[in-house]
């Protein structure tokens, strides 16, 4: 079961039972939900999600109802290239990823094979799902990274039986994105968020503001995501709240996000994060959760 607002339980449909992100994504909110949805309103009419990532909890709210429209964006052409094929084409990418998996598992060289789909150039949207989707999954811990020219870099990631198609996970997605009549869109997320009015519920999980400067994991796109940047969208997140949005934000919490966020009502957790190169290091993490209304 999921929780509602104030606690109320909520039974899930089971018909939605494999609703997950369909990708590994760093800073991804699977482990924060129960946190998170109780704050997400039971009645929604339209919810906003423009750095979408994994969609954690776009997922997690489609568990319990998909009467609501979203609107759903990212800078990220690839990704969002990757939920329109699964919203209107999930058997073909199935199709494709399905042959991907038997031809990883046949090759006499993992690797070899791994770096060739890295370096392929495909020509259609369904071969670019289907090959982000696999990178996904065999690139060193499940990370998305991009140079400076917007091309992946992640090296192999030698898992062993890494499962690249999960035709159960991509279906339930497609039926709920169908279902919330998805709109999704490569746009920066002040242009995403331009239509938001009164009670509206938007989600904001930006790429996180590293503690130190040798942790962050901003590169999802060639152009990174500054302080200058975390301090826009903090004004962005004030303007919201003065047009009646009902405003959540997630973030790491430093002394520059504490600051920023600081006439707001914040809450503290610990979470763990699945994507650190050493194991030690993917537990304990302070995060904030960041409420629209004022102390």
């Amino acid at each position: 079961m999921l929780q509602a607002v104030e606690g109320t339980q909520l039974s899930v449909d089971t018909s939605k039972q494999h609703l997950a992100p369909f990708v590994k994504w760093a800073g991804g909110k699977t482990s924060l939900l129960p946190e998170l949805l109780p704050h997400v309103p039971h009645r929604l009419t339209s919810y906003y999600e423009p750095f979408l990532g994994g969609g954690a909890l776009f997922f997690g709210i489609c568990a319990r109802t998909t009467s609501f429209s979203a609107h759903l964006s990212d800078t990220n052409e690839e990704l969002i290239n990757a939920y329109r094929v699964i919203k209107e084409s999930p058997d073909e990418l199935i199709s494709f990823l399905s042959r991907f998996q038997k031809e990883y598992d046949s090759a006499p060289d993992q690797s070899a094979y791994f770096y060739q789909k890295r370096d392929w150039r495909h020509t259609g949207r369904v071969e670019s799902a289907a090959r982000l989707i696999f990178l996904n999954k065999t690139c060193y811990n499940g990370l998305y990274r991009v140079n400076s020219k917007g091309e992946f870099n992640v090296p192999f990631g030698r898992y062993k039986n890494p499962r690249i198609l999960n035709s159960d996970v991509i279906s339930a997605a497609s039926h709920v994105l169908e279902n919330t009549k998805a709109e999704l869109r490569t746009i920066d997320y002040k242009d995403a968020l331009t239509s938001c009015g009164r009670a509206d519920f938007v989600y904001l999980d930006p790429p996180y503001q590293p503690p130190t400067k040798t942790s962050s994991f901003t590169d999802y796109t060639p152009g990174g995501f500054s302080e200058k940047d975390q301090e826009e969208l903090a004004e962005e997140f004030g303007k919201l709240v003065d047009r009646g949005c009902i405003v959540v934000l997630s973030n790491s919490e430093t002394s520059l996000t504490r600051h920023l966020y600081n006439d707001f009502e914040i809450r503290k957790v610990t979470v763990n994060r699945p994507i650190n190169s050493v194991g030690a290091g993917r537990t304990g993490y302070k995060e904030l959760i960041v409420l629209g209304r004022t102390r």
